[in-house]
């Protein structure tokens, strides 16, 4: 207790005290790099590439291409048709042994690398004599890269994937990389005792799901770039049809105001398009005349504008607005079989907000009104809907395949977990249809909820933030964008620039009674939150559906995710 204690008493400023303690990579992969133009290993942004990774037996090389999966879209296929499969793919990852590399296969290969496209070979086996498959030295300078690995075990193939994306910095041989992206080995060589933490996270899980807090959640640790932790309880209702994975697609609710308007926020900031102090009215000429002119866009995004806490518009629809089916008049979808009528965030929703009263500006009140204006400013300043520009500049370049809004148009229904069983408003169960009312009848996309995704895409987006705007090999923002928006910049509240942080009240255990003054991140109304810990280089996400099928409160009654987060910082100082 006494080393908790003092850890808690050590208060980290943000800022470049964090900048040199990203990874620290523990595991020894013997995965080797033969060669490697233009440094294509590891791959940087993803967003340019399509890739394709071919093999003759994909349940052998399913380790392998589960793996490849974790990081980017990637296709397989086998070598029969192989060129018309790899038509449209700029990336070729061909993956075998000795034995299955045939030299007729690796002609068409070879095709592909005259057609311009990045062809990467990875060859596992102990057997490195190319000339046996017909692979001259000129051959051999065709590939953009060539890996090897003496092994064909599932880690073996696991950190060969990883090598390639960067998960693992390539440690043999001459051409040696760094670790760049997040890191799946389930916490080996990490010091922690894996065991026993997993045993009290499915205890506490395990209670929830039976006291009805939650019908499943999902939980995910990072540490030093490693996830330690990564598993998924319960099932996607409470008829228990549908096992939860962790590959379900959640509804993050309030998390969307720090990973989907305030990265765009902070992309608009940096780059002189939008400053904070200038004023609503100054951007947004429906605001020039209202009461809301001059309030600064920073005093927006601390909750300090005085908005209204919360309107709840779907009480206000009128006889008509709302239908079963779609029609010409009557085509914003909010649910299965619910369509609201055409630009009622245009006509109603939004000058509402704008003639809304404000109290003094300066006091801390949250309000899902300040997320909607920085929404509104970002469209009007970029000319694009956010939830195209968020995937532009952010989404896709680093890997988050699930990220975004509207996920019913890009994902099979079954992989989005349910919410509730709306009673009140659409009379049906939503499933991929944003659960926050005033989100949905703005069309699924607002600036403080409408965001979906899977767990391992917020793990991405938490260690781009940890590591203060880089990811990939890549940055996308400057550290001290990051530092600005995350640090404490209220005078009245815990606040960051859109992010929530550590309550440093005495007693409080907000977001764990362990954290600690450098801790930041979002909840979420639906059962969700995600929290980064610089000092510790730690991220925590929990994600669940609690308001099915009907709100309830028990997920906070328990403390389910403030108890499993400290179970894992428990985990981390016990081994220091």
């Amino acid at each position: 207790m006494i080393r908790f204690l003092n850890l808690l008493g050590i208060s980290l400023a943000i800022g470049l005290s964090y900048a040199q303690a990203q990874y620290k990579q523990v595991i020894q992969n013997e995965t080797v790099l033969l060669n490697n133009n233009r440094n294509i290993i590891p791959f940087t942004r993803l967003d340019a590439r399509r890739i394709a990774v071919i093999t003759s037996d994909s349940v052998k090389y399913a380790p392998f291409i589960q793996q490849l999966q974790r990081y980017a879209e990637v296709k397989n296929f086998g070598f029969e048709q192989y060129d018309e499969h790899t038509k449209y793919y700029n990336t070729i990852i061909v993956a075998g042994t000795v034995e299955e590399l045939r030299p007729d296969h690796l002609a068409m290969v070879l095709q592909s690398a005259v057609n311009r496209k990045d062809v990467i070979l990875c060859k596992f086996g102990n057997d490195i004599n190319y000339v046996n498959i017909g692979l001259s030295a000129a051959n051999l300078g065709r590939f953009a890269s060539i890996l090897t690995s003496p092994d064909l075990n599932e880690e073996a193939q696991a950190n060969a994937a990883m090598s390639i994306f960067g998960g693992l910095g390539i440690t043999s041989g001459s051409n040696k990389t760094t670790q760049t992206r997040l890191q799946y080995t389930k916490g080996k060589q990490s010091g922690l005792d894996i065991g026993k933490m997993t045993n009290q996270i499915d205890a506490i899980a395990k209670d929830a799901i039976e006291q009805l807090a939650a019908p499943g959640m999902m939980v995910m640790a990072i540490k030093d770039g490693q996830v330690i932790f990564e598993k998924a309880y319960g099932s996607h209702t409470y008829d228990k049809k549908q096992a939860n994975s962790i590959y379900d697609i959640y509804d993050l609710a309030s998390i969307s105001k720090i990973a989907g308007t305030t990265p765009v926020v902070m992309h608009l900031q940096e780059n002189n398009i939008i400053h904070l102090d200038s004023t609503m009215g100054h951007y947004l000429w429906q605001a020039k005349n209202s009461n809301k002119a001059n309030i600064t866009l920073r005093t927006v995004l601390l909750h300090e504008a005085g908005f209204t806490p919360f309107i709840p518009f779907y009480k206000n629809l009128k006889p008509g607005d709302l239908q079963t089916t779609a029609s010409a008049t009557h085509q914003v979808k909010v649910a299965d079989n619910a369509y609201l009528k055409n630009n009622y965030y245009r006509d109603v929703m939004w000058p509402e907000m704008l003639n809304s009263t404000v109290k003094p500006i300066g006091n801390y009140v949250y309000s899902d009104i300040s997320m909607y204006v920085m929404k509104e400013v970002s469209e009007h300043e970029t000319s694009t809907p956010m939830q195209d520009y968020v995937q532009e500049i952010l989404y896709q370049p680093i890997g988050m395949k699930t990220a975004g809004y509207l996920p019913r148009d890009r994902f099979n229904k079954n992989q989005i977990v349910p919410t509730q069983q709306d009673t009140a408003f659409r009379k049906v169960l939503l499933q991929g249809y944003v659960h926050d009312e005033g989100a949905a009848m703005a069309g699924g996309v607002a600036g403080h909820a409408g965001l979906f995704a899977s767990a391992n895409d917020l793990a991405i987006y938490g260690q781009l933030l940890l590591n203060r705007g880089e990811y990939g090999g890549v940055r996308y923002f400057r550290p001290e964008t990051i530092d600005l928006f995350t640090s404490k910049q209220s005078k009245t509240s815990r606040r960051g620039l859109g992010f929530d942080r550590f309550d440093p009240k005495k007693g409080a255990d907000y977001p764990s009674k362990l954290a600690n003054s450098s801790v930041y991140g979002h909840t979420g109304y639906t059962g969700t939150c995600i929290w980064v810990d610089p000092s510790n280089q730690f991220i925590y996400i929990f994600l669940s559906n609690r308001v099915h099928p009907q709100v309830s409160t028990k997920i906070y009654d328990l403390n389910v995710r403030s108890r499993i987060q400290d179970v894992i910082y428990e985990t981390i100082f016990n081994a220091k």
